[in-house]
């Protein structure tokens, strides 16, 4: 057990470190936001451009981990939804985005960290996998039901088109592509560009934590916490237990993940708090004060469900 608080203690250090350097001043919140968007348009990039090029497009779509990811967040959202719609009487907007916080899991900034201290063989393949999912899937179709929501009287090829040429601008989008065509035609890249690329994805892991705690001292309390505890209770708890449920119902199909590893990894991502970006995507549609407070309360919390995660599944392997 010591060896998977090793884990999950030195990722909530660096946490902690960066919601303490923005209390104290040493930091401030300009300075976070800077630090995250070189961290999505830069780190993250580069990290997921090397895990793509760098493999056969074989290893890199794992059949079993896609599907077994992508049917356990879609069951997810779907309860958190139909809760949300049916039980707790929210608007469709609302229940948009308390499904999204129960399916959408922080991969990037803490995930990838935990995995890289964890599961290392793995960690770069992991996050590539999820993100493909969470970035082509997951998203896409959230922002396209909460645009639906506002703007029932637009068509919806129209809202779905203005979302795809959104998602066509971001970094991690373009870095999938390129990787992907990287690999599938075997192109050698250049050795100058190569170890830029390894430099910059380097840099993800400490600064992607620190940048997730020095978010927090930003984020409001005020939200009702009736709203709060399903989308708590859904991301650390039934997200990682839908995701091994997909993992058991691929593995039956015939199509399950090659590397047992991966599978741990699937899950231990989904397991993770809600992905970062979750309250700036609510506050365009007014739900950010909800979102907010269900970040920081499963950040927190996360420290726990995390190490429970590890231990029951690689904690022979920590140590």
């Amino acid at each position: 057990m010591l060896g998977i608080l090793s884990v999950t203690g030195v990722a909530f250090v660096l946490i902690v470190l960066g919601y303490v350097a923005v209390r104290l001043s040493v930091l401030s919140e300009l300075d976070m936001s800077a630090l995250g968007r070189f961290v999505i348009s830069f780190a993250l990039p580069a990290l997921i451009f090397r895990a793509m090029a760098e493999r056969d497009l074989g290893e890199i779509f794992d059949i079993g981990y896609l599907a077994a990811y992508l049917a356990g967040s879609l069951w997810v959202f779907a309860a958190g939804y139909w809760w949300s719609r049916q039980m707790s009487r929210l608007t469709p907007i609302e229940s948009t985005f308390q499904g999204m916080g129960m399916c959408c899991a922080n991969s990037g900034f803490i995930g990838y960290p935990i995995l890289l201290m964890a599961l290392p063989k793995v960690a770069s393949t992991a996050l590539t996998l999820a993100l493909i999912v969470e970035n082509l899937f997951l998203i896409p179709l959230m922002l396209v039901m909460a645009e639906r929501a506002e703007r029932a009287t637009e068509r919806g090829r129209k809202i779905a088109r203005q979302i795809a040429a959104k998602l066509l601008r971001n970094p991690i989008i373009g870095a999938i592509m390129v990787g992907l065509f990287v690999s599938l035609f075997q192109l050698e890249v250049p050795p100058v560009i190569a170890k830029s690329v390894d430099l910059l994805a380097l840099s993800s892991t400490a600064i992607a934590l620190v940048v997730i705690g020095g978010t927090l001292p930003k984020l409001s309390l005020q939200a009702p916490h009736p709203r709060v505890v399903p989308v708590v209770v859904g991301k650390l708890i039934l997200h990682p237990l839908a995701v091994g449920l997909g993992l058991v119902v691929t593995t039956v199909a015939g199509f399950s993940v090659v590397d047992p590893q991966l599978a741990d990894a699937a899950i231990i991502i989904a397991a993770m708090p809600t992905m970062g970006i979750y309250p700036i995507l609510a506050q365009r549609y007014g739900q950010q004060q909800g979102a907010a407070l269900a970040m920081l309360v499963m950040t927190v919390l996360s420290f726990f469900s995390i190490s429970l995660v590890l231990h029951l599944l690689v904690g022979n392997s920590v140590g």
